[in-house]
């Protein structure tokens, strides 16, 4: 369990994040367009997970944009924004913002992602929703980078996972 903050009160998560120079678990996720997504989908190139709790928050929306306007200049690397919204309010969000250079992925249906990776959160007002983490694997799948932001309204430490890549 790993213990972070919503506005200065003690909140937990379901687990640890995976540990650096392990393989990510592979994982099934939903695309807007409700098909399923699996880690062999991105084999090849690297992966910046950018997961948070909800699309329709301050903090949360400002880190789709900041990746969005990023990842319009990385090599062989795709940014992957994750949360337990609906791929419909995914889809809103980023049509409104004219947001086209990150995927969106919903762990709406069963939370797998989150609690394997171990980042639902387990109590307080955003009991079952995922922290806000950044995780970075390479083209195998091998885990660079991963932060759990410890204030879940802050945002995360972006230089830092790209430095990785």
């Amino acid at each position: 369990m790993s213990s972070i903050t919503l506005g200065g009160n003690p909140v937990n998560t379901s687990g640890e994040l995976p540990k650096i120079g392990t393989q990510l678990a592979d994982f099934k996720l939903v695309k807007n367009d409700l098909s399923i997504a699996t880690l062999a989908d991105f084999a090849g190139k690297k992966v910046v997970f950018n997961i948070f709790p909800s699309i329709d928050t301050g903090t949360c929306a400002a880190s789709v944009r900041k990746f969005n306007e990023t990842a319009a200049n990385l090599t062989n690397t795709v940014v992957l924004c994750v949360s337990r919204d609906l791929p419909f309010a995914q889809k809103r969000f980023c049509g409104a913002e004219e947001i086209e250079n990150v995927v969106n992925l919903s762990d709406f249906k069963d939370g797998s992602f989150g609690k394997t990776n171990g980042l639902e959160i387990i109590d307080s007002v955003l009991a079952g929703l995922h922290s806000r983490a950044i995780l970075v694997i390479d083209e195998n799948g091998t885990i660079l980078h991963t932060e759990q932001v410890q204030e879940i309204a802050d945002e995360p430490n972006y230089e830092a996972a790209l430095a990785v890549l």
